[in-house]
């Protein structure tokens, strides 16, 4: 093995970007030349490769020298999403320095290939690496099979990408007619509409700027199909690998499908075709997948965190201040709880270290007086004698000795048992993964895709629920399984389970509420087809920007089109300086009227001046105490319409009409709603129109058919027209079906 040069001919396998290591492509097409690349020791002066083929006759050897290379700069300056805790860490994840690379000339398909390297040092070394094979492939008309198509699919379109050693990827082409509009795969925050774009389904945790790099947490294998005329279809791929998608950027006329298959000799793509309504099109997706569970009415008051709360003190303190200004809130999210190694043991708690890593109770903790969390049972009862619920921080990783020094020692102890036990994702030589992302980098990730994974990763925080009285998780995270050959319990490699993690992650802490009787309410950003029924989910990580809070709001319509039915976003943003006052509460007025409002702020290590989102703290960093009025107005009002969305969730999850509607699920032959994306139905009641631009005193609103009543004018208004609403005092244009005013009249009387 050598000690010199490292080649992994898939790299790191981020999805996106190219690490110094790697070949590239990783399956070259005939005729395509290969960049194959090393990282090397900073002794080496030369690297050399021999690149064998084997074709009919005698094998031929081609040698060539490889010169000093950091090809990847350039990604890993993509990969930053601005300034943040996690933007240096993003960058440097495909660093480049130490790299060598050289290009072959074209390769084909005719030939198999073998190639290795050489590397000599000052001191004189001189090491070889291993040979890797390299097969290229062609594309051809056979090679596997599909199933599930109709005339929609384009003749002479299906090809299947073949090599010598199997079938690696399909792809074919589905007819669009003029005007038709494509809205789905998961959650994505560049455009309501895809039509005429370029997308994939990976997970993925791009920080910041999801919108403009058109990457997601939650993609789904799924779209609406609807036609200028009103008429809708939909497509489901039954498969949980990487797919890509030219809906009409190349050719108007076709959506063109690409999915990577398993590269054996027998490979076939189920394709599943929906006909009916949009919403006829949701609900036959969501037989196969899974509809939302329905989540107690608390979920839909005022959810309140910073990441720098970090003590029992702060928790209590701010929602004190919450209710010494009437500002009423539900839910406290507690982040920074626990010692960050294992999310598992809350920081400053004393315990005798469980050497075989069994799981702890309440009881086998001490709180010292004068530790971050002086007593976590006693703040939990008082918070919830205040009717706030509170929810607790996890990622689905633990540190290991290679992550970073001066680990506990009940970590390490933790990582051994949990690799002993066999619920630990695997490499294919059976070594344990460990995390190749810049989050928690090293660290081990526990196998969920079993029952008996899931148990042994949430038992070990049982205590929370069972002895503390924890009401729910968020579960953050989620992304970090990168690799096509992983190893997972339940039989699948890593292209096909990487993207299922997080449905099994939402799923294994969903469980362990509901054994202890209580509702599975979890809060995930990360997500496949299968989430659905898995507790409630948010954007993600974003900038305190009017982009990020109109891409958040796409984020919303788009997850709700796949049918995701609790879902809200970090108010305002969570990173970067506080916002001004008029985008806090344009995005607070905004948030009132989604299905989970909450505000939320990234940790700045404690650097002053806070970035705390407390409405308190962005009126005093903008001199501007009006903020705190015009919140707390959004606040009761938010309180006033709990019933309403908690029956507007009931009768999303029995009709699969989503609760944040996109408008073309009710007006489908309406061209006009196309010309308003961000406008959404709130149950069958409400139409709302946030404010996404600053400056602005008036918002032209379209009201499609029927007749309107202005909640905060009281003017009614005709449907099938746009309208020039008043925005001022920080409203967003709020509309009530006439035949529901009567009943919600009385919501909007502060």
């Amino acid at each position: 093995m050598t000690t010199l040069l490292t080649h992994r001919p898939y790299g790191i396998e981020h999805p996106y970007a190219v690490s110094t290591d790697q070949r590239v492509p990783v399956l070259p097409v005939d005729g395509q030349a290969v960049t194959l690349g090393v990282s090397a020791d900073p002794d080496v002066n030369a690297v050399e490769c021999l690149l064998e083929a084997r074709g009919d006759g005698l094998p031929t050897v081609t040698s060539f020298r490889l010169d000093r290379a950091q090809h990847s700069a350039a990604d890993a300056a993509a990969l930053a999403g601005g300034e943040g805790h996690l933007a240096e860490a993003q960058a440097a994840s495909v660093g480049g320095d130490g790299g060598w690379s050289a290009t072959t000339g074209p390769l084909s398909a005719d030939t198999a290939y073998r190639y290795r390297f050489t590397a000599s040092a000052l001191d004189g070394r001189q090491e070889e690496t291993e040979w890797f094979d390299l097969a290229p492939a062609r594309w051809q008309a056979t090679g596997g099979r599909l199933s599930g198509l109709d005339a929609r699919l384009v003749d002479g379109s299906v090809e299947w990408l073949v090599s010598g050693t199997g079938t690696h990827r399909v792809r074919f082409a589905l007819r669009l007619a003029e005007g038709d509009h494509v809205v789905g795969f998961g959650e994505r925050y560049d455009a309501l509409d895809q039509a005429g774009r370029r997308l994939d389904t990976v997970v993925f945790e791009q920080y910041k700027s999801q919108g403009q790099h058109g990457r997601t947490y939650l993609p789904m294998p799924f779209a609406h199909v609807v036609g200028a005329d009103g008429s809708a279809w939909g497509f489901h791929l039954r498969s949980s690998r990487r797919a890509w998608y030219d809906v009409g950027a190349s050719h108007p006329d076709r959506l063109v499908v690409e999915v990577d298959l398993g590269g054996t000799e027998d490979e076939s793509l189920d394709v599943v075709l929906y006909d009916g309504t949009p919403t006829d099109v949701l609900h036959q997706f969501l037989d196969e997948v899974g509809r939302a569970t329905e989540l107690p009415d608390w979920v839909f008051r005022l959810w309140a965190s910073g990441n720098e709360w970090n003590t029992q003190e702060l928790v209590l303190s701010r929602m004190k201040t919450h209710a010494d200004l009437d500002i009423p809130v539900g839910v406290v999210v507690i982040e920074a709880w626990s010692d960050e190694e294992g999310i598992m043991l809350w920081r400053d708690a004393a315990y005798r270290v469980h050497g075989d890593g069994a799981p702890f109770a309440a009881a086998d903790l001490d709180f010292p007086d004068d530790g971050a969390w002086p007593d976590p049972k006693a703040m939990v009862a008082a918070l919830h004698e205040r009717g706030i619920k509170v929810i607790l921080w996890q990622i689905p990783l633990l540190k290991t000795a290679l992550s970073e020094d001066g680990l506990h020692e009940q970590v390490l102890a933790d990582g051994a048992a949990l690799v002993a036990s066999g619920n630990v994702v695997r490499e294919s030589d059976g070594t344990p993964y460990l995390n190749r992302g810049w989050w928690f980098p090293k660290s081990l990730m526990p196998d969920l895709s079993t029952q008996a994974g899931r148990d042994y990763w949430t038992e070990r925080r049982r205590y929370l629920v069972r002895d503390l009285d924890i009401d729910g998780f968020k579960t953050d995270g989620g992304e970090h399984a990168w690799g096509h050959d992983l190893r997972y319990g339940d039989g699948r490699r890593g292209d096909e389970g990487n993207n299922l993690y997080p449905v099994h992650y939402a799923r294994a802490f969903g469980d362990l509420l509901r054994s202890e009787g209580k509702a599975p309410v979890t809060f995930s950003r990360s997500g496949f087809a299968g989430s659905q029924p898995h507790g409630a989910f948010w954007a993600g990580d974003e900038d305190s920007t009017w982009e990020a809070f109109r891409a958040s709001i796409t984020a919303g319509l788009t997850a709700a089109a796949c049918g995701i039915v609790y879902w809200g976003w970090d108010l305002a943003g969570f990173s970067g300086p506080v916002p001004d006052a008029e985008l806090y509460l344009r995005s607070a007025a905004a948030a009132t009227f989604m299905p989970i409002m909450q505000y939320h702020s990234e940790f700045n290590h404690h650097q002053l001046p806070l970035r705390d989102r407390t409405p308190w703290h962005v009126a005093a960093t903008n001199g501007d105490p009006e903020v705190v009025d015009t919140f707390r107005r959004y606040a009761r009002l938010r309180e006033r319409l709990v019933p309403y969305l908690a029956d507007a969730a009931r009768e999303a999850i029995a009709s699969d009409r989503p609760l944040m509607r996109p408008l073309f699920f009710d007006y489908p032959d309406d061209p006009a709603v196309w010309e308003a994306p961000r406008q959404y139905l709130l149950g069958d009641a409400l139409l709302v129109n946030p404010v996404t631009e600053p400056g602005a005193t008036r918002w032209s609103t379209y009201l499609p058919a029927g007749e309107w009543v202005d909640v905060w004018s009281h003017e009614a208004l005709a449907g099938s027209a746009w309208h020039d609403l008043d925005v001022s005092d920080h409203r967003i244009p709020v509309l009530c079906r006439t035949s529901a005013w009567p009943r919600l009249a009385a919501l909007f009387r502060d």
